[in-house]
């Protein structure tokens, strides 16, 4: 099964774009608020996430088990971009939110994934293009078998034949 879509939208660098910020929290010594650092993710980051997740085809919500490969294509607005795949690869997760009960915390499922986490990613093939007047991302999630594995670790498969029309 091959899930292939477009993101529209230029993703933006998940390590080069964190902000640090203040976040009132209890001290577990004494009980009081304090203040502490806290880092997140850019608002650029962030409005991607919401953007990633509204155009990803229901049909491609598939919540894949076990090992797969990734191929992914973003066209970036201009040279200057690193290539970071990693806010769009968080984002083919499931999605959880947690919510309050009775009984404790709940953790709850949002948003259907293509794949439950993005730990079973085991092969990642990620191309840098630009294209100003149209940034995107073409996504390819497959399942990922052992045979698959074993010639890719012998270097008989091909993997920009994925790419290929």
């Amino acid at each position: 099964m091959r899930i292939e879509f477009t993101i529209l939208g230029e993703p933006a660098s998940k390590a080069n774009s964190r902000e640090i910020v203040p976040r009132k929290v209890r001290s577990k010594r004494t009980g009081e608020m304090v203040t502490r650092p806290m880092s997140i993710k850019s608002d650029k980051a962030r409005d991607y996430e919401t953007a990633m997740l509204k155009q990803i085809p229901p049909k491609a919500r598939q919540r894949l088990e076990g090992p797969v490969r990734v191929c992914i294509r973003i066209w970036y607005a201009n040279g200057r971009s690193d290539l970071d795949e990693s806010v769009i690869l968080d984002c083919m997760q499931d999605r959880y939110v947690t919510r309050k009960s009775k009984h404790g915390d709940v953790r709850e499922l949002a948003h259907r994934g293509i794949y439950r986490n993005d730990r079973q990613v085991r092969l990642k093939i990620i191309v840098h293009a630009i294209d100003r007047a149209n940034p995107r991302a073409h996504i390819i999630v497959e399942p990922f078998h052992a045979q698959q594995m074993a010639l890719a670790l012998d270097n008989t498969l091909d993997p920009f034949e994925i790419f290929a029309p």
